[in-house]
Parts: structure tokens; C-alpha cells; sequence
């Protein structure tokens, strides 16, 4: 179980694995002029203070980004990612850090649009306040899995979707898996990352099987740990699957998380990048 505000883990090496990806994916879809929609389903704030009560009572970014802030020789799929937290911050200093809506925004093009979910009230309040001026985003104050649906298929008929929420509730893991499935049946051609804590690898076990069920091609699974398996410690790693991925995207992740691991993890750092179900044939 996570504490469902990310004030708390902001900038862990949960972050920096998802932040990653989602930068690698949205860079990819600009290859071509055509519109997109993203659509985060669990937004957050959109930015976060280093410096705040919450992310020093865990000092999560200690163990993430603050390891790759003044690391040398970064592998070429970091650039994007890395330039953006620079942008928020003057070095040496790392006092911020962004959430996924403001990533994203900061990506997009002045044609691209961005569809955001947040429940918590006090969350979509800050929500508004640090992204609500831009007029490319809707900003939505409901459970994010029901709206994804709402919107699917998107009209631009070019999408990339997070689905990132706290697992408070071990009934998440199936909810998301399910709207998952739901998703892909609506709108078969969108990118779809789902995000997923490391804290029992039976959990992690059960969407697998639940995805193999599904019959979808081509999900790729992105997954780097830290730590060891450890039922009793918490979280000690994350991984992403993602459905559709840009084609680039394995071989960049493999590439990059070696360096990665060398910069965070300590001897029992491992990761993965693998399709869990065969990629579409033509």
C-alpha cells in the first residue's frame, strides 16, 4: 500500500523510471504532424517542492532523481528528460520537480492536447493553480479510470495514455487491469502506459496472467528495481506496461537502464525489459 499524495514520493526512482518512459513516448509521437491527446488519469498537482514537509518526511528523491542531477556521461534517451528538470531548477540546486501533466505539457506541441484526472479536491486545486492557464488542457475532477473511458476513442484518433494511480486498495490492481482491457477494446491503436508498484511479485504475477487472458499484442513490460524482492519493505521497484509502444522505445530502455542501476541501485539492483505478449505481425 502507497500514500495516495505523491508529495510524498516525488522525484523517487519510481519517477524517474516512469518520467523516462513517458518523455521517450511523447517525443516519439511528434515524429509525425498529426495531433495527440494525452490523457493522465491520476494527474496529481503537477509540480512538485522538494523542499515541502512531505517530500522531506520520506526524502524519496534522495535515492532517484537527486542520483542522476549531476551524473556525467548520460546516455542519450535521458537528454529530454533531464533538460526538462533543469529547466525547473538552477544548479547546483534541485528544489523541484515535475509531475507527469507538466512534462507533458512542456513537451506538446501548441497542436497537441492534454486531457488530466484528479479526484483528491486539495489536489486538483494546485492542479488548476499550476497548469489551469493552459488553454491545451482540461482538467477534470472525477475518477480518472471512469473518465478514460468517457473519452475513448479520442477524435485527434492518436493517443497516449498513463495510468497511474496509488494502489491504496488491492482491488486496484484488477480495477486498472480491467479498464485496461476496456480501453484497448474502445480504442485499439493508442499508446497506454500503466504503471505499477514492486511490493508483492504475486501481485505483479496476477496482471500478467490477466493481460496474457486479454489476447492484446505487443505489451511491453519495462521494470527496474532497486532493491531486492522484499515483501516486508515496502516498495523496492516499479515497472510499466505499455501497450503499443513506440518501436524504439525497448531497445532505448535497454540501453539506458545499465547506467541507470549504476547511478541508483546498490548490488541487488535489477531490471527488465521484455514483451510479455508477441508483438503484432502484418
Amino acid at each position: 500500500m502507497l500514500s495516495y499524495r505523491h508529495a510524498f514520493h516525488a522525484g523517487n526512482h519510481a519517477d524517474v523510471l516512469k518520467h523516462i518512459v513517458l518523455v521517450l513516448t511523447l517525443e516519439y509521437y511528434q515524429r509525425k504532424d498529426k495531433p495527440f491527446w494525452y490523457i493522465d488519469t491520476h494527474a496529481g498537482v503537477g509540480l512538485y517542492h522538494l523542499n515541502s514537509s512531505e517530500a522531506l518526511k520520506t526524502r524519496e528523491f534522495t535515492h532517484g532523481i537527486q542520483n542522476l542531477w549531476s551524473a556525467s556521461n548520460t546516455p542519450d534517451a535521458l537528454h529530454l528528460y533531464l533538460n526538462l528538470i533543469r529547466q525547473l531548477n538552477a544548479q547546483p540546486t534541485l528544489e523541484h520537480y515535475p509531475g507527469s501533466p507538466w512534462i507533458a505539457a512542456n513537451v506538446l506541441r501548441k497542436t497537441d492536447q492534454l486531457r488530466l484526472f484528479e479526484l483528491h479536491p486539495t489536489d486538483f486545486t494546485a492542479l488548476e493553480n499550476n497548469l489551469g492557464y493552459d488553454k491545451r488542457i482540461q482538467i477534470s475532477k472525477q475518477d480518472g479510470l471512469k473518465g478514460l473511458l468517457g473519452l475513448l476513442p479520442p477524435i485527434t484518433r492518436r493517443a497516449v495514455t498513463l495510468i497511474d494511480p496509488s494502489y491504496e486498495l488491492k482491488t486496484d490492481y484488477a480495477d486498472v487491469i480491467s479498464t485496461l482491457i476496456k480501453a484497448h477494446q474502445r480504442f485499439a491503436t493508442g499508446t497506454y502506459m500503466l504503471w505499477y508498484p514492486v511490493i508483492e511479485r504475486q501481485r505483479i504475477k496476477q496482471m500478467i496472467h490477466a493481460l496474457l487472458q486479454s489476447k492484446i499484442a505487443g505489451i511491453l513490460q519495462i521494470e527496474y528495481c532497486p532493491l531486492a524482492d522484499n515483501a516486508g519493505i515496502g516498495m523496492t521497484g516499479s515497472g510499466l506496461f505499455v501497450i503499443n509502444p513506440p518501436w524504439l522505445l525497448a531497445g532505448q530502455m535497454q540501453s539506458a537502464l545499465p547506467w541507470i542501476n549504476q547511478q541508483m541501485a546498490n548490488s541487488t539492483g535489477h531490471f527488465t525489459v521484455t514483451y510479455i505478449t508477441p508483438e503484432k505481425t502484418t
